[in-house]
């Protein structure tokens, strides 16, 4: 049974060159979770009393450099790190991942794909960590169907911080195979301990390199992504 979102709050999509991924998130958000939806652009100053941020997928600035490096330093950055410090929830997917991890709001990096290749498929995740927003209201022991599409995926962290990160419940999901297992044979992309998102010791900053926005319509036949999305509102309400 379709969970039904009862209060409405404002969300902010921030679109940057590149970005590909906006009107995904703004679908997801406006038309099947109901809830109140504003585009942000990057030269932006002005969050227009947003309740809750979102950096969408894509290739900013034509991945050059590196990804996410070049749009961390977009003007409404300084907003949304600012907001982020002052407890707003963000919430960033694949190259908005990226760039919270390269703006020093989530630990650690993301490097290219172990096989150095582009990967476009569907991927099964295993919530990890229970007390955050994206996974409070989520089954543990329920493997989630959700698309990744990315070349720079694998998530890296140092061993402190890892034991950091574990120790604070920061963890939100790792990639596993249909049955829920998780091992070496089934990660996508070569990511430390196949880990596919995280958050900030706080818990009102995420990142996640699969796509939920990807995996909500029924249309698709998968709507395991609308399930992040429902339990993040039903916390943040």
């Amino acid at each position: 049974m379709r969970y039904k979102i009862q209060l409405i709050m404002k969300f902010g999509v921030v679109i940057f060159p590149g970005s590909n991924c906006d009107h995904d998130m703004i679908y997801t958000f406006q038309n099947i979770l109901e809830q109140e939806v504003i585009t942000l652009w990057h030269k932006d100053h002005d969050l227009q009393g947003v309740d809750g941020i979102l950096l969408p997928g894509g290739f900013s600035y034509g991945d050059y450099l590196r990804s996410g490096a070049l749009a961390r330093f977009s003007p409404i950055m300084n907003e949304v790190i600012e907001f982020a410090d002052k407890g707003g929830f963000v919430f960033g997917v694949c190259n908005g991942f990226q760039i919270l991890c390269e703006s020093g709001l989530l630990p650690g990096a993301l490097l290219h794909n172990s096989n150095q290749k582009f990967i476009c498929k569907n991927v099964y995740i295993l919530p990890d960590s229970k007390n955050t927003h994206a996974t409070y209201h989520l089954d543990k022991n329920r493997p989630l169907k959700i698309p990744i599409a990315h070349g720079e995926g694998r998530y890296y962290a140092d061993s402190d911080t890892l034991a950091s990160m574990r120790q604070n419940g920061q963890i939100l999901f790792r990639y596993c195979d249909e049955q829920g297992g998780i091992s070496q044979n089934i990660n996508p992309n070569g990511s430390v301990e196949n880990i596919a998102g995280i958050c900030n010791e706080r818990k009102n900053v995420y990142g996640m390199m699969p796509h939920p926005e990807r995996a909500v319509d029924d249309e698709l036949n998968n709507t395991d992504g609308r399930l992040i999305f429902e339990s993040i509102l039903k916390m943040l309400k």
